[in-house]
């Protein structure tokens, strides 16, 4: 996370740190998916080890402050399992089935790992916002702790490296493909069903004023929106932005047209549209952007009787479940 000089007051730091382990994870500490990141100009100012209190939660471990034009970011070293414990507290919480549990807690080791090797010579591998996945702070959770303990080691490979385990919370009908979210084709992320039941945003609906998109968006005189463009899977492809005046209307495609208006603004892009007056109104159902594992469809595929290996493979077709500890050392495929 960036912070300023008033805001690293709060930090409460304990004791000054020797040197960090190994097996660790570097974790680069954001309020959410739009803060800055450091610069090539960032700095080391800073180690110490202990616990920080950043946006109302205890962080602890190894603590790295960096400063660049823009202000202080605080990245997190902590060992590689715990943070997988950490994430799958953040990412699903309480109450969860633990064959649920178990497969969250292979895709976010194969995330980690993936992003570890790919980033190894770099200040921080991720950063604790939905960016990348959810991290806030030190399990709790004893069934959460035995579900990575259970399937410690484990994470999901093809051609005997870490896959990209996309996961998103829910989705309904299927699944998306990478190439319609990132222009990126990979043979174990295909569209398969979501197997979501009575979940959260299975329907939803959102106002924005057409004042509003446009000021997101960057662009002026908009009058009107249009889908021009849906994917195989029934999702919106591309959108049309008529302007006022002159001039041919712009296209955008609906991934980017999410990220502008705000992840959590516009839930998932399965929608339809409609105009009322200066307003678009947008229902829909989901919530992400629909590749890989449905977190909810796990849920529901745990609570029917499956295993974490099933589900893993029902979602990521291809993959394989590889339990080596020789991986964490192995550079990610590109």
């Amino acid at each position: 996370m960036k912070y300023t000089a008033l805001t690293i007051l709060s930090l409460i730091v304990i004791l000054r740190l020797p040197a960090g382990a190994v097996d660790t994870m570097k974790v680069l500490m954001l309020a959410g998916p739009y803060d800055n990141l450091p610069s090539e100009d960032a700095v080391s100012i800073d180690s110490l080890n202990g616990k920080v209190f950043i946006n109302g939660r205890f962080y602890s471990g190894r603590l790295r402050i960096m400063k660049d034009d823009n202000g202080l970011y605080v990245i997190n070293h902590l060992p590689f399992e715990r943070y997988v414990e950490g994430v799958v507290a953040s990412e699903l919480g309480e109450g969860w089935e633990l064959e649920a549990l178990k497969a969250q807690a292979v895709i976010s080791r194969t995330y980690a790992m993936f992003h570890r090797n790919l980033n190894a010579r770099k200040d921080f591998h991720l950063t604790s916002s939905v960016l990348h996945q959810l991290y806030k702070g030190p399990n709790r959770d004893p069934r959460i702790a035995y579900a990575v303990k259970a399937t410690e080691g484990e994470i999901l490979t093809y051609r005997d490296l870490p896959i990209k385990a996309f996961f998103h919370a829910t989705c309904v009908g299927k699944t998306e493909i990478p190439e319609e979210v990132w222009s990126e084709s990979l043979p174990y992320l295909k569209s398969v069903d979501c197997n979501t039941k009575n979940a959260p945003y299975s329907a939803w609906q959102r106002r924005f004023s057409l004042a509003e998109i446009a000021r997101r968006l960057g662009i002026s005189g908009l009058k009107d929106m249009k889908i021009s463009s849906y994917t195989a899977t029934g999702r919106v492809g591309t959108l049309r932005l008529i302007s006022r005046g002159p001039g041919p209307a712009r296209n955008i495609r609906a991934a980017e047209f999410r990220k502008l208006l705000g992840f959590g603004k516009l839930p998932s892009t399965r929608f339809s549209l409609s105009k009322r007056g200066g307003n678009m109104i947008f229902t829909g159902s989901g919530y992400g952007h629909g590749v890989g594992l449905s977190q909810w469809g796990a849920f529901a595929m745990a609570k029917d009787g499956k295993n974490y290996r099933e589900i893993l493979m029902h979602y990521y077709p291809g993959a394989e479940l590889t339990n080596n500890r020789r991986m964490y050392s192995r550079a990610a495929s590109p």
